[in-house]
């Protein structure tokens, strides 16, 4: 038998992928082009648009003529604008507006930096001209704000500074791919076809990070605020990872002594147990480093972005309310795509590594090298759990002091400048929601790709494929093709026909349907091309409908995340009418609520796991079991492919939020507030649909890494390993202590938000007893008192949990591996943590989705009341509300989305120690 890929004589059959390839890339290049100039085309009548919105919101900032004279000014219908007539168009604007700011300074606003910042909307392509220019504001006018005094000199990148033009390089990546996909051996195409891809994806986030970073980083004020949270986020950063590190360290040693541990014999002279103890150990050790590495990568890069385009956000929604959200969406766009493609070129350079290795020398078959892969995605399941940790424990804690004591306590709205903890909040979303979901999306495509790999291949050596490459790299390609199809979508938010668009959730919905709709078809394809057998021509077919399954599972855990979370149904808005009767009654009906919001995705990830396996076991490939576990892991890839682009939906939240709060605190007009306002609603729909999303992928997936667990202890230890039997005592204490575990692991996480919180809470309380100046604007706040406190206290306080997750169930292994000793029972140790496994799976899958949902409840309870209904804001009911929300917070932003780690670490923990637990 063999597959389609493997064949000499179909060559040319698998030039399809790559020819497909190129012409994706292809219709995107073409399709920014022809936007490039239909924007231009536009120019004329969305500036014409923009005088009179802003006419009737604020005349005073923006007077129509200045709009028209810069529409004038651009040539007409398809001119480019250069930066220099930007800049003169400026000039015409006159001296500005004098208004009364706090703190007793006296601000003119010039309207004539409208000119300076419509020349950003001259163009939009791949090719970028401009110039960089400056303009002394203080020329203009007396500029002065309590972020940011005198004369102030601004560097202004234009829409593109610089000549970016990555058309060749694309033709040259393609023609690249295709000569290595002509020279090499056909078991290298695939590879071949996923790198260049990668690279691709590598050049597309290169350009979106070019269209952010190239736009104006606004006013002094604007860059005031936003220059802390940066440097905020890099700073805890930079202390967070040297932590992780230090512990990084000692569980790579540990890795290396758990396969030196392991007893000679058995399994030893059976698949990678050829290698010998030391050398698995090592090399668990490097790809666990490996993998670490590029989660840890991917999220700094996410907070590095998002941390420099939130200002830039607030700056073009002075001009635009569609160029914000466009600019929003591409940095977070940015950081997803770049996610992916590191975690796709990640596990695919390291595969080529120990093929090149060991395959050719004779000493492991192709299907075999898969599992010396397990450490890459512990890596990147242990720096995502801490990442939610203390960038959950962070957010959360500096949200929760700063709303306590302002909102509720001093009555001033929310990110107003007077809050001493207001800079820490913003920091957060920066470490929390960006670089824990970065961390998160990447640690679960690289847990269900080597889940995946390992049970394609032990597929294919049941069947007797001669060349198990197809059903290993089917996920990869999988990946790969997200994030073709992401970037589809990614363009899509950005096309000219979205411009007038007032609701930006149908904006992002239309480009998450594009990517959906070319998910399914490029799906399709990818089964008929890699998963067709000769002698089974239907089974491809089978296969194709378990992917539909897991597409269909992500859409109702979506639905089913917004009806409970979404203030536009029931189950929110009877939280909201309970807030009329009190606190207790809020609370009581969130939780509710929460409890009852996990019916529908836990029968939905049943039917669905059921019906994969089914499907798979009857698609005639091997003797059914096995088939039916790859089932199950194909469903979970079609979940996952829109990954790319739900995170980009998610990663806009947090910018958003951002940039809002520097709108707030820089003191801009109120439409530009507005527009933000309309930014961060989307936005907190969308990080709770990527929650549900999420929970909804780690469900899926924690079924095939059970299956990839189990394979992988057969092959250690040289014994099948098919049944787990509940009823022997030793295997149901593991299953108790792995359900402890979970809550006793939300009560630490809960707890320490809580701990960090009532310090911030003091802190802020202290600033304004000291210091009654800082409600009237006469004295500045010590914004970094709170940031300090709240990084010492994210540090200290995540790290029992995260000793929790990671170590327990190697304590409970180590235990009943020395009980099975004792007893003689080999597999003792192995069985008692399946327990483990799956009763602390299931267990944190409800937990999971409880907190998820209930939060979000609570929170989107308090905005529908300050919407005005039940009172509104200020009334009982909205206190009520700010009760329920405040609890809700470390529920849904820290508790919730750590568990999505800790659900697939605890089998990522045990597939590499599992040497450690044999006898």
């Amino acid at each position: 038998m063999y597959c389609k890929c493997a064949a000499g004589s179909a060559t040319m059959e698998f030039f399809v992928p790559l020819i497909a390839q190129c012409t994706w890339f292809t219709v995107l290049f073409v399709h920014k082009a022809l936007q490039t100039a239909q924007i231009r085309e536009i120019n004329n009548g969305l500036c014409e648009k923009m005088a009179d919105d802003l006419t009737l919101v604020d005349p005073v900032y923006y007077p129509a003529a200045i709009v028209k004279m810069n529409r004038r000014a651009t040539g007409g219908a398809g001119a480019s604008m250069s930066g220099t007539d930007g800049i003169a168009m400026g000039g015409l604007g006159g001296g500005g507006i004098p208004t009364t700011y706090p703190y007793g300074a006296n601000v003119n606003t010039p309207p004539s930096a409208v000119g300076a910042d419509m020349a950003e909307m001259g163009g939009s392509g791949f090719l970028m001209h401009h110039e960089k220019q400056t303009i002394d504001y203080d020329k203009l006018s007396n500029h002065h704000h309590p972020f940011g005094a005198g004369s102030v000199t601004q560097s202004v990148a234009h829409a593109y500074s610089q000549s970016v033009n990555v058309g060749p390089t694309a033709s040259f990546i393609c023609l690249a791919g295709l000569l290595c996909f002509i020279v090499l051996p056909a078991n290298f195409r695939c590879a071949v076809f996923i790198l260049t891809i990668c690279a691709l994806g590598t050049l597309f986030a290169f350009w979106l990070s070019r269209f952010v970073l190239s736009k104006d980083d606004g006013s002094a004020e604007m860059r005031a605020v936003a220059t802390p949270i940066r440097e905020g986020a890099e700073g805890f950063l930079r202390v967070q990872y040297s932590a992780i590190a230090k512990i990084a360290v000692v569980l790579s040693i540990l890795i290396t002594l758990s396969y030196m541990m392991r007893p000679e014999g058995g399994g030893g002279n059976h698949g990678v147990g050829k290698l010998g103890n030391t050398m698995l150990g090592l090399l668990g050790s490097i790809s666990f480093i490996l993998g670490a590495l590029c989660s840890a990568a991917a999220g700094y890069l996410s907070m590095w972005v998002a941390a420099h385009t939130n200002v830039r956000v607030t700056s073009a929604a002075r001009r635009s309310y569609m160029q914000a959200l466009i600019v929003c969406f591409n940095g977070g766009a940015f950081s997803a795509v770049l996610d992916i493609t590191l975690c796709v070129a990640g596990v695919t350079c390291l595969y080529l590594g120990l093929y090149l290795v060991f395959v050719p020398a004779g000493v492991l078959h192709a299907g075999e090298v898969p599992m010396l892969m397990v450490g890459y995605g512990f890596g990147a399941s242990f720096v995502a759990l801490f990442m939610q940790l203390g960038g959950g424990i962070y957010t959360k804690a500096a949200d929760v002091g700063a709303d306590l004591v302002g909102k509720v306590e001093q009555g001033i709205p929310e990110d107003d400048p007077r809050n001493p903890a207001v800079i820490a909040d913003l920091v957060g979303d920066m470490v929390g929601d960006c670089v824990g979901s970065s961390s998160d999306v990447f640690e679960s495509v690289a847990a269900e790709i080597i889940g995946a790999m390992i049970l394609g291949s032990t597929l294919a050596k049941e069947a007797g494929l001669t060349d198990p490459t197809p059903f290993m790299f089917f996920p990869l390609v999988v990946h790969a093709l997200d994030i073709v199809v992401s970037s589809l979508g990614i363009m899509y938010v950005g096309s000219t026909s979205q411009v007038h668009a007032k609701d930006p959730m149908n904006v992002l919905k239309g480009g998450y349907y594009v990517t959906a709709t070319a998910a399914a078809v490029g799906f399709v394809f990818t089964c008929w091309l890699l998963l067709s057998v000769p002698d089974m021509p239907q089974a491809w077919l089978h296969f194709a409908g378990c992917g539909a399954l897991g597409m269909l599972t992500s859409y109702i855990f979506i639905a089913s995340t917004q009806y409970y979370t979404d203030y536009e149904y029931y189950p929110v808005r009877s939280i909201a009418e309970a807030s009329t009767t009190g606190h207790g009654t809020n609370i009581i009906t969130g939780v509710a609520v929460g409890m009852k919001s996990t019916a529908v995705p836990s029968l939905t990830v049943s039917f669905s796991v059921i019906a994969a396996y089914h499907l798979g076991r009857t698609s005639g490939i091997g003797i059914g079991h096995n088939a039916g576990l790859f089932g199950t892991a194909v469903a979970t890839m079609g979940m996952l492919s829109s990954a790319c682009y739900v995170l980009s939906m998610n990663n806009y939240g947090p910018i958003a939020d951002n940039a809002g709060g520097i709108a707030e605190m820089s003191q801009q007009p109120e439409f530009v507030r507005e527009s933000t306002d309309r930014l961060d609603a989307a936005g907190n729909v969308t990080k709770a649909i990527t929650k549900g999303y999420s929970i909804g992928s780690a469900s899926l997936a924690c079924f095939l890494l059970f299956g990839a667990f189990m394979d992988e202890f057969s092959q250690f230890s040289g014994k099948p390993f098919r049944v787990v039997d509940i009823a022997v005592p030793e295997v149901l204490i593991g299953g108790i202590i792995g359900t402890m575990m979970v809550f006793y692991f939300v009560g630490l996480t809960v707890a320490a938000v809580g701990k960090t919180a009532g310090e911030v809470v003091k802190e802020v309380r202290r600033q304004f007893r000291d210091n009654p100046e800082i409600m009237t604007f006469k004295a500045r706040p010590d914004y970094r008192s709170c940031v300090a406190l709240v990084t010492h206290a994210a540090l200290k306080e995540m790290v029992w949990p995260g000793l929790l997750a990671t170590g327990l169930p190697i304590v409970v292994g180590v235990v009943f591996r020395g009980v099975g000793a004792i007893t003689d029972r080999s597999l003792l140790g192995a069985e008692v943590l399946a327990g483990y496994l799956m009763f602390g799976t299931v267990t944190g899958i409800m937990m999971a989705l409880f907190l998820d949902n209930v939060g979000g409840a609570w929170d989107n309870a308090k905005k529908y009341i300050e919407l005005g209904h039940h009172g509104g804001k200020n009334s009982e009911a909205h206190k009520a509300a700010v009760t329920g929300d405040t609890v809700g917070d470390p529920f849904k932003d820290t508790a919730g989305p750590a568990l999505h780690v800790v659900i697939k670490l605890l089998s990522t923990t045990v597939l590499v120690l599992g040497p450690l637990f044999i006898n």
